[in-house]
């Protein structure tokens, strides 16, 4: 056997959340590249049907649905449609995640309901999706959460965000060792800067930054969700069948400094 098979996910069924656009949507086609059939889902079911076909002209199967996972009858109907659909469950990405909130602030002027919805959105939906997806996983089974380098430091203006984030880089590490003894590998990614729509929106950023924000990265680029992708499936391959609880920064080398990583 070549050890490129071992990134091989033929015959498994992914899910991943927030799957319409930007790093979930690479993530998706790469999975699919890779061999799983794929559940896709977001609040856009334009996006979803969009990316559902591109899944299906790699000559995979596609799952369509659209939900907001802040709801938990959605959380729960993902799982087992999964289930009814495939009859298997054995990757769960949770990509969902960002704020609606379009402007970056002190801590100081964030209010109550902000911070429930920051948790809300970017680790309560998370940590309960992945309650979900562990039900149902068999050994071998992968739970990749992705989490922000935003989460890894002080992220000034950005305080809720990160502080969710954060939370979630200690659920990842903490349902690690509770499903270790099941045969439950649980890992994050934690993105740098990559230019997705949500990173223009919330950090007022346009094309034209995009050069000078790439000289403060060592590598001299910024991030792709396909740099993102790659790493999802090394995780949720038996390529990293010995690799538990680890949270990557794919950042370019850049880890220090005023933060600007937002999905």
């Amino acid at each position: 056997m070549s050890i490129l098979d071992l990134f091989r996910l033929d015959g498994r069924v992914a899910v991943v959340t927030g799957s319409g656009r930007g790093i979930g949507r690479g993530i998706v086609l790469a999975l699919a590249d890779a061999g799983a059939d794929v559940v896709i889902t977001s609040r856009r079911a334009e996006d979803v049907a969009e990316v559902a076909g591109q899944v299906r002209a790699r000559g995979r199967r596609a799952l369509q649905l659209p939900g907001d996972l802040r709801d938990p009858d959605v959380r729960l109907m993902l799982a087992e449609r999964t289930m009814a659909e495939f009859g298997r469950l054995d990757i769960w990405v949770n990509n969902a995640g960002g704020t609606d909130d379009a402007h970056v602030k002190p801590m100081t002027e964030v209010s109550d309901d902000e911070l429930r919805d920051m948790l809300e959105l970017n680790l309560i939906a998370a940590a309960a999706c992945s309650r979900e997806a562990a039900r149902r996983m068999g050994e071998g089974g992968s739970i990749v959460n992705v989490s922000s380098g935003a989460g890894m430091r002080a992220a000034p203006n950005t305080a809720a965000y990160a502080a969710s984030k954060a939370a979630l880089l200690n659920l990842t590490q903490t349902m690690a060792a509770e499903l270790a003894p099941h045969g439950i590998r649980v890992n994050a990614i934690s993105p740098g800067m990559v230019p997705t729509d949500s990173f223009h929106r919330v950090l007022s950023f346009t094309e034209d930054d995009h050069a000078a924000l790439a000289r403060t990265v060592p590598l001299g680029r910024l991030g792709t969700p396909e740099d993102m992708a790659a790493a999802v499936v090394y995780f949720a391959s038996p390529a990293s069948g010995w690799v538990t609880g680890q949270n990557l920064l794919i950042g370019g080398g850049r880890d220090g400094g005023k933060s600007v990583e937002h999905r």
